[in-house]
């Protein structure tokens, strides 16, 4: 009986378990730095001229990934119907350069700039237009619903997007005149600079700055608008607390329209630049081209807007590298493969994303 007892008092020695996510996460990572550095090696033109592709590539998903985050940062909603305000205002983009300002090669700088601010304009004004119906038709009636009722409806409200774009521009791809370099005519057809020789030459095209000199204004405008401004402000309020921001005297449905209309004003700014870039636009680009952009907020950390851009970099140069670099690159056919295991990833190893904070789950 003494022995018995002195046995159940042994202490139990527990060994903590060892978990193997955080080695493999590291492990992928470090790969792909070595994958990089020796491409970098072997190639150092070619992978300077992917890492501009991918900036200039990662602006258009910017944002794109933006307006989700705006509008999840505010309701907790993934509006799927975002990527086809992008791909509207890509369509409404085309048609203003070819029908309305019919931009064409040859003319001069004081006539195409001014054409692409207004048309510029318009699309923001237009898709912000389109993005704030939406919310107030398919999205305010369910705001105490259930979160499925709205994902749902979010879904839905893309189909009929989709389906207007459709009946209005077919099923082709709706195109702009192109030049010899494959840019849009009305643009300069050179490149800014090269550098290296040979196949493995990289060169910086106009159409690519271009990109960059539209965009970086569109997110440094956001940027103060969230943080500066007073309108800023009450969106950060309702993010936090709806409830207390109406009693602070918050409007809070004027509050969240207004951040429904800069998304999709986002979203405008997009589809011009997708347009000028790309030079085609397809009633079904939006949904594809808005899973990527989402992939991209998850990374940054859906909710935070330096994390949106952040992702959407990352994901462009990552597209970028896979498609352009020579060595032991998976090839094109593996990119969006690539893209959306990268999302598996983050949910699984992080899924508040890279510049995130893990907060609790709200009941």
């Amino acid at each position: 009986m003494v022995t018995e007892a002195r046995t159940e008092q042994l202490p139990i020695r527990r060994f903590a378990a060892i978990n193997p996510i955080p080695l493999i996460g590291l492990s992928l990572v470090g790969l792909l730095i070595v994958w990089l550095a020796i491409n970098l090696e072997k190639t150092p033109d070619q992978f300077l001229s992917a890492f501009l592709i991918g900036i200039t590539t990662g602006s258009v998903y910017g944002l794109v990934a933006l307006g989700y985050t705006l509008v999840y940062g505010i309701l907790e909603l993934i509006n799927f119907a975002h990527g086809d305000v992008f791909m509207l205002g890509g369509m409404i983009c085309i048609t203003l350069i070819s029908e309305v300002f019919n931009l064409h090669a040859g003319q001069a700088a004081y006539v195409v700039w001014p054409a692409i601010l207004g048309t510029l304009a318009i699309a923001m004004v237009g898709c912000g237009l389109i993005n704030a119906t939406v919310e107030r038709i398919a999205y305010r009636p369910l705001r105490g619903a259930p979160r499925l009722v709205p994902l749902i409806t979010a879904i839905a409200a893309s189909f009929i997007l989709q389906n207007i774009a459709l009946a209005t521009k077919g099923p082709n791809f709706v195109p702009l005149n192109t030049g010899s370099s494959g840019a849009a005519d009305f643009l300069p057809q050179g490149n800014v600079f090269t550098f290296g020789h040979g196949d493995q030459a990289g060169r910086y095209t106009w159409a690519s700055l271009i990109v960059v000199l539209l965009t970086v204004p569109v997110l440094t405008a956001l940027l103060w608008l969230v943080q500066r401004t007073r309108q800023g402000k009450a969106m950060r309020a309702t993010a936090q607390d709806r409830e207390a921001a109406a009693m602070m005297g918050i409007n809070v449905n004027r509050t969240i329209s207004f951040t429904f209309v800069l998304a999709g004003s986002l979203a405008g700014a997009a589809g011009l630049i997708y347009a000028v870039y790309f030079t085609s636009v397809r009633f079904d680009q939006g949904f594809q081209l808005g899973l990527i952009a989402f992939t991209a907020a998850v990374l940054g950390g859906i909710g935070n807007l330096p994390g949106a851009v952040f992702g959407a970099m990352l994901i462009g140069m990552i597209q970028s590298f896979n498609n352009t670099l020579s060595w032991h690159a998976p090839g094109s056919d593996w990119t969006q493969s690539i893209v959306f295991g990268i999302l598996i990833l983050i949910l699984v190893f992080r899924p508040e994303g890279l510049l995130g904070e893990r907060t609790p789950e709200g009941g």
